[in-house]
């Protein structure tokens, strides 16, 4: 039985520690989660629990792993914290039989979070990057605020590097703040408002100006291996709230799943973000790890956290993903819990 050790990550790794489990019929695997909260909720799925030291970051975080994995008999680690710097050293790691599945060389990683650099490398004919330009202060948007708008009728904004959505924002020219701020929509902020936050920040990281996309949003769960995709699974989301996501199969999502998986040599589960617009389906971003929603694409039939473990740890040979069931509606619920 091989040790498989998942360290601090998102969310999501209690759901697809859950679903691994459950695809192990055989218990080829045993499944450790660490995090700072020796309470959180991500360790309940997990066959073993262990705790992280609470701030440690950097190289000083590297070489906690590394005795970790020889403490623990780490025969696979599946790092989130610090995935980048500790994919810059997996060879320290497969020296003392460690191997590290990493969704991406080091560089290719830093590439991926920085959505200004990959919309610029990205090639995917059916669904290329979307229309951008960079800004850093108030003066450089107000120029590429006046050329994009001349062009589109709704632009939208958000930071080069960051991640959840945070700091998207929908530029809106016919309401005020006073008027947003009653409507309760957290990621629509009027023109005027925004054009004096911006003169009073200065100088700040690089922005992205952009058209707005006003179709439908799909996140597709992946597993790939060496840049060759073996399984995705296409959720639509819907345009209003409260109608659940619907499983689609589609061949241009598929074929620029095939390329972009290809281009940036992705591994293991990673998801890819799209939007349909006035101009067709573009490429939003690649997360290079399993998706909040993965639970939600497991039921169309591929059970992809599991995929994607045993793709990794037995090759290509091993991995049978199955028929997926489109048109299948899915959603997530609330469900309580007794902790103790």
């Amino acid at each position: 039985m091989k040790r498989v050790w998942f360290n601090k990550t998102f969310s999501s790794v209690h759901s697809a520690l859950s679903l691994i489990r459950k695809g192990d019929a055989e218990a080829r695997y045993r499944l450790l989660c660490s995090h700072p909260n020796p309470q959180s909720l991500a360790l309940l799925a997990a066959d073993d629990a262990a705790t992280e030291p609470s701030g440690l970051t950097g190289e000083a975080y590297v070489g906690w792993c590394l005795a970790f994995c020889k403490e623990q008999r780490v025969d696979i680690f599946v790092p989130g914290k610090e995935a980048t710097l500790i994919g810059r050293h997996a060879k320290r790691f497969l020296d003392q039989g460690v191997r590290v599945l990493s969704a991406a060389a080091p560089d290719t990683l830093e590439r991926l979070h920085d959505k200004a650099r990959f919309y610029a490398e990205a090639c995917a004919p059916s669904a290329p990057s979307p229309e951008l330009e960079v800004f850093e202060d108030a003066e450089t948007f107000a120029a590429a605020y006046a050329r994009m708008r001349e062009r589109h009728e709704v632009l939208c904004m958000k930071p080069s590097v960051s991640v959840y959505g945070i700091g998207f924002r929908q530029i809106t020219e016919r309401k005020s703040a006073f008027d947003l701020m009653l409507d309760g929509n957290p990621y629509r902020i009027d023109l005027v408002s925004l054009r004096e936050m911006l003169q009073r920040a200065g100088r700040f990281r690089p922005m992205l100006l952009m058209p707005f996309l006003a179709g439908h949003e799909f996140s597709v769960d992946c597993v790939a291996l060496n840049g060759e995709l073996v399984c995705a699974v296409a959720r639509r989301k819907p345009l209003a709230s409260g109608e659940g996501q619907t499983i689609v199969v589609r061949e241009d999502i598929l074929d620029a799943c095939t390329h972009l998986i290809r281009q940036f040599a992705l591994n293991g589960n990673v998801n890819i973000q799209f939007r349909e617009g006035d101009q067709g389906l573009r490429i939003l971003e690649i997360n290079p790890r399993m998706s909040g929603g993965i639970a939600m694409a497991c039921l169309a039939g591929p059970n992809l956290p599991y995929l994607g473990l045993v793709a990794f740890d037995q090759g290509l040979d091993a991995v049978a993903p199955g028929p997926i069931e489109g048109g299948l509606r899915v959603a997530e619920i609330n469900q309580a819990v007794r902790l103790s």
